[in-house]
C-alpha cells in the first residue's frame, strides 16, 4: 500500500481537520489527524491493516498488541490479515489503559509470551503509548519483533518508540506543532477545540490554575 493510498482513505474518511487543537503531549496544532474518525469504516480499516500485515508478511510474526481503546480493533485486523498471508493463526491480543501506563492482562501475557509480536498503533505524536506498549510487552515475555503506526505525524523514531528492532508507519505527514507559550493561535484567542483531542482537559487545567 502506497502512501497516496493511505492518504486517500484518511481523507476519505474526513480523518484531517483543521483549527486550534491541542495533543496529549500538551503541544498545540492548527491540524489535527483525527484517528476515530476511521474505526466506523470497516472496510477502510480493514484495507489500511491489511497494508500492515504486507509490512511484514513472511516474518514470523506469531502475535499481534496494541494499546486499547483503537489498537483492540487493529490488532484484530492485522493479525487476521496475517494469519492469511502467512496461512497460520496469528493471535491479537491489546494492552489496557492503567494510570500513565499500559498493563497486558487477561491472559494475554501468557499469549504473545516467547512469541514474535508486532505492536501496532493508528497514529504517533510524540510516540509515547507506543513505547508504553513495548515497554510491557517485552516485561511480559513477549519477542517484541517490530512497531508500526498507520500514521506517524511527529516524526517519531525508532528510538522514541521504545526502540523495537524494526519501526514502520503506513504514512508520515509533516504537521507543525508548538508549545503552548510559543501558540499564536492562543495569542489570538482562537477557541480551543474540546469534540477532538485534549482540548477539553486543556481548558479545565487552564480554569483551575486561575
Amino acid at each position: 500500500m502506497t502512501e497516496e493510498q493511505v492518504l486517500e482513505i484518511l481523507q476519505k474518511v474526513g480523518a484531517f481537520r483543521s483549527g486550534h487543537f491541542v495533543f496529549v503531549s500538551g503541544l498545540h496544532a492548527d491540524t489535527y489527524v483525527n484517528k476515530n474518525a476511521m474505526y466506523p469504516y470497516t472496510h477502510e480499516m480493514s484495507n489500511l491493516c491489511r497494508g500492515i500485515a504486507e509490512l511484514f508478511k513472511g516474518q514470523g510474526v506469531e502475535a499481534v498488541v496494541g494499546p486499547a481503546t483503537g489498537g483492540v480493533i487493529l490488532s484484530q485486523w492485522v493479525a487476521y490479515h496475517l494469519s492469511e498471508l502467512d496461512g497460520r493463526e496469528v493471535y491479537g491480543t491489546y494492552a489496557d489503559k492503567d494510570g500513565e501506563g499500559f498493563v497486558i492482562k487477561r491472559g494475554y501475557d501468557e499469549v504473545i509470551k516467547g512469541k514474535k509480536t508486532l505492536v501496532v498503533e493508528d497514529l504517533v505524536t510524540t510516540g509515547g503509548s507506543l513505547r508504553k506498549v513495548v515497554t510491557e510487552a517485552h516485561r511480559v515475555g513477549a519477542d517484541v519483533v517490530g512497531a508500526v503506526a498507520i500514521c506517524n505525524r511527529g516524526d517519531v523514531t525508532k528510538e522514541m518508540a521504545g526502540n523495537p528492532p524494526v519501526f514502520k508507519s503506513l504514512l508520515t505527514v509533516q504537521l507543525d506543532q508548538w508549545p503552548e507559550e510559543e501558540c499564536d493561535l492562543c495569542k489570538r484567542g482562537i477557541p480551543v477545540n474540546t469534540d477532538i483531542g485534549h482540548g477539553k482537559e486543556f481548558l479545565a487545567k487552564k480554569k483551575a490554575e486561575k
